[in-house]
């Protein structure tokens, strides 16, 4: 288990980028949830052309699904229901081949 979790802090130094992004945004939802302060990064399509973007609504989308209300979810953007086990699938698939790698017995 300490080792797995060892590998698990390589994993996310590898990743030094991406994992300082994805857990900026876990922050600023749960933030958001329990404050209802939204320090979130927004939409930079949007910002810039003033329009939506596919991808608008999907953190919203993901702290409604954090409270359980799926149909609130599929309301700010129905998307969520095919990014969130894609790229929990990608991740875990992706930590696996780091762990086989770096695994030593």
């Amino acid at each position: 288990m300490q080792y797995t979790l060892k590998l698990f802090i390589a994993y996310l130094w590898k990743y030094k980028l991406w994992s300082a992004v994805g857990l900026y945004l876990l922050f600023s939802v749960l933030l958001n949830l329990t404050c209802h302060i939204d320090i979130g990064i927004p939409c930079l399509w949007t910002t810039l052309f003033h329009v939506h973007c596919p991808g608008c609504g999907l953190t919203r989308a993901f702290t409604r699904l954090l409270v359980l209300d799926v149909v609130g979810a599929y309301h700010y953007n129905p998307l969520i229901f095919i990014v969130l086990p894609g790229g929990l699938l990608y991740i875990l698939s992706d930590f696996l081949r780091f762990y086989k790698a770096n695994h030593t017995k």
